[in-house]
């Protein structure tokens, strides 16, 4: 396994959503299709919650861990680091994140480089975690 990778049994979604139905490749996939349409959502399951934005931003995040994804930005989809199986999932996560207040602050793992972005669900996400 690669840095900033971890595998997943499903065992813990299932505990929120059927573990034999459960396909976060297909979670991962609608809450871009909700950023395309600039369509805010906020979806939990299990420590991971998934989110998009007026702004056609779409956000995977680890709320145990403080891990990050993006998968949308402005609409358009980002790469998904997810590889899936019938048994587990490995996502590939790309930096950490906390917030501050209002605003929701990215690190990326790969580049350093620090985001803040005001705007996003941060009242909502932190009720989560």
């Amino acid at each position: 396994m690669t840095a900033g990778s971890r595998a997943i049994q499903r065992g813990k979604a299932s505990q929120v959503v059927d573990g034999k139905d459960f396909r976060l490749a297909h979670e991962v996939h609608s809450i871009q299709d909700k950023a395309a349409d600039h369509d805010p959502r906020i979806v939990t399951i299990g420590q991971f919650l998934l989110f998009s934005t007026e702004t056609g931003d779409a956000w995977l995040l680890d709320v145990t861990d403080k891990l990050a994804v993006r998968l949308a930005r402005d609409g358009d989809p980002e790469p998904i680091p997810l590889k899936e199986t019938d048994s587990s999932f490995v996502v590939g996560w790309k930096g950490h994140y906390h917030m501050e207040g209002p605003a929701f602050i990215y690190s990326d793992r790969d580049t350093g480089r620090v985001t803040t972005i005001i705007g996003y669900p941060t009242k909502k996400i932190a009720q989560a975690g």
